[in-house]
């Protein structure tokens, strides 16, 4: 089978309002929701689709080097064509980390070539289902927060994740809300990486430790990055106090450094982005190394669908064990009102994925299992430019975040 096109899409939906959020070190505005969707046909006339990076330069990057290599070329083992593609790039990692989200898409392209599902192409699926916890929760009043985990809990799902930003106190609060309002049966994780990025206003370890120590009453799954996420002996040390189980790997920039962070056991919980950070290859790795040390993984996802089930594929090759947990934003729908609506990231399917009781079932249909619809192309057209703004208070500062969620937007020089 030779691969005829590579074809990158850049989406936008824009808020018909800026949705505008207040928290302990300032503001953030957010203008829109950006998504690419990566369509790769072969001279067969069969498509395979991946979700990709919804940023300019992911998309100049695809069109001008990797779209021109992968052309033309046979696809029959992905792995031998990555080699090729490390050789002629010089081993460029950002390249080749890109290289590796395209490939979510040569693999459902391949598994309908060969009649099988992406999760048989990946290690062999040991289970048919993965857990989803309902992500959501952006700098609220305490109140809204335990009325969200409430309304999540009530769709179903046995898990509830939010980003706690409102100050010490009131971050303790919240999660004694949230408790209270769906008792102890839902799973409750605080996204904290907030607690670092608000300059002056930043939370001390003492006052971390001591945060921590006032959750672990209500009972929380985890603690997600309340430290720099680069500083893996700060996370050793405070996952030794024993307080609340750690969190941490989606800003890991490379596969060294989670070989780091997972040998170290620095953290209870490794996470890792299939799209922005190494696809199936370095995922493949990186769960080797969390089962060999004894520890959990957990998917972040933060896109659309067609990332949920790309992710998916990889997590059921492990068994719950391992693999415990996959993300699942949920965004504003009729059904209940969280931070904002985004239904690009439902829409880019025609079928809905199955999600029942919190679990999603994963088809054993050829490649990814599901229907892409492409009229989401022309219907939610790229918009450039920035998606997100944070104001700080001290220092004062303003930066525009005009690429993944994932960057470490305090680490860039502020726009004004």
């Amino acid at each position: 089978m030779q691969i005829k096109s590579v074809r990158s899409f850049l989406l936008s939906y824009p808020f018909r309002e800026p949705v505008k959020l207040s928290y302990y070190g300032g503001d953030r505005t957010i203008l829109k929701r950006d998504a690419m969707l990566i369509r790769v046909e072969a001279s067969n006339g069969l498509v395979g689709y991946g979700p990709g990076q919804g940023s300019e330069k992911a998309h100049q990057a695809i069109q001008a080097v990797i779209a021109p290599f992968l052309e033309g070329r046979a696809l029959v083992d992905p792995d031998a064509l990555r080699v090729h593609f490390t050789t002629e790039t010089n081993g460029d990692p950002e390249l080749v980390k890109l290289y590796c989200g395209v490939e979510l898409a040569l693999y459902d392209l391949l598994g309908k070539e060969r009649e099988l599902p992406v999760s048989e192409l990946v290690g062999g699926r040991v289970r048919d289902s993965i857990r989803l916890y309902g992500s959501a929760g952006m700098y609220q009043p305490p109140e809204r927060y335990a009325a969200e985990a409430a309304g999540i809990a009530n769709l179903g799902f046995p898990a509830y994740k939010m980003r706690p930003a409102l100050g010490p106190e009131q971050d303790v609060e919240t999660v004694r809300l949230m408790r209270e309002a769906v008792g102890p049966g839902v799973e409750l994780m605080v996204d904290a990486h907030t607690w670092w990025r608000m300059g002056d206003r930043s939370y001390d370890a003492a006052t971390i430790e001591q945060v921590a120590e006032r959750m672990s009453a209500y009972n929380i799954a985890w603690l997600e990055e309340p430290l720099p996420p680069d500083d893996h002996e700060a996370y050793l040390r405070f996952r030794e106090k024993n307080i609340v189980p750690l969190a941490s790997g989606e800003h890991e920039p490379s596969e060294e450094r989670y070989r780091d962070l997972i040998l170290t056991r620095a953290v209870d919980y490794v996470q890792m982005d299939v799209v922005c950070q190494g696809g199936y290859p370095v995922g493949r790795r990186v769960l080797a190394d969390v089962a060999r040390e004894g520890l959990r993984f957990a998917f972040h996802s933060w896109g659309t669908d067609l990332e949920v089930i790309a992710a998916a594929h990889l997590g059921i090759c492990w068994p719950e064990a391992v693999v415990e947990w996959l993300e699942y934003p949920l965004y504003s729908t009729d059904k209940l009102e969280t931070m904002y609506p985004f239904p690009l990231a439902t829409e880019i399917l025609i079928e809905p994925l199955r999600i029942r009781q919190g679990e999603l079932k994963v088809s054993t249909a050829p490649g990814l299992g599901v229907s892409v619809d492409e009229s989401v192309i022309e219907r939610y057209p790229w918009i450039p430019g920035t998606w997100s703004i944070f104001s700080l208070i001290s220092p004062p500062g303003t930066w525009s975040v005009t690429s993944d969620h994932s960057v470490r937007w305090a680490e860039q020089d502020p726009a004004s």
